[in-house]
């Protein structure tokens, strides 16, 4: 069984292509890949605007400002539900601000393209337990981790952050 991920569209500031939808699911599965995760996994995406993201923010971190993304990660310590049905671990929910990552596109100088699928690869690396809060080696390895993933889906960082004087 292939690995499922569920996409909803919850926003209408953004136009949201059958491209964007093939780059998410291709995000979602390189990760898979690049962990040598062989079980068919189920991920859930849901793609929101500032405001929303702002609300569940507040709602689940405490902190009511607009962010990228948020990840609900169902698993722990590698240890996941499985869809009874299906028989697939349950991995967790990503929601993705498409209209902060479009701004975050043009302030950081590349593609909208690059901005979701460096959302969906971060968000799939803390649903599969990884962080950077803490920095350190755990940061450092996560980071290693999401660009080896860009780069081999052919999305590598091109442009360092320009910072205004």
């Amino acid at each position: 069984m292939a690995n499922k991920v569920w996409i909803k569209n919850e926003q209408k500031i953004v136009e949201f292509t059958p491209s964007m939808r093939r780059l998410i699911r291709k995000s979602v599965n390189s990760v898979l890949v690049n962990e040598d995760i062989l079980e068919p996994c189920e991920v859930s995406v849901t793609l929101v605007d500032n405001d929303d993201i702002a609300v569940l923010n507040g709602q689940f971190r405490n902190k009511p400002v607009e962010t990228d993304v948020l990840s609900f990660p169902l698993g722990e310590n590698g240890i996941y539900d499985e869809n009874p049905e299906t028989g697939a671990m349950m991995l967790g929910d990503i929601v993705i601000s498409l209209e902060k990552a479009l701004q975050q596109a043009e302030m950081f100088g590349h593609s909208a393209a690059r901005e979701v699928a460096f959302l969906t690869v971060h968000s799939m690396h803390h649903l599969l337990g990884y962080d950077h809060e803490n920095g350190g080696e755990e940061e450092k390895t996560m980071r290693r981790k999401e660009e080896e993933v860009l780069v081999k889906m052919g999305l590598p960082r091109t442009v360092s952050i320009q910072v205004e004087e």
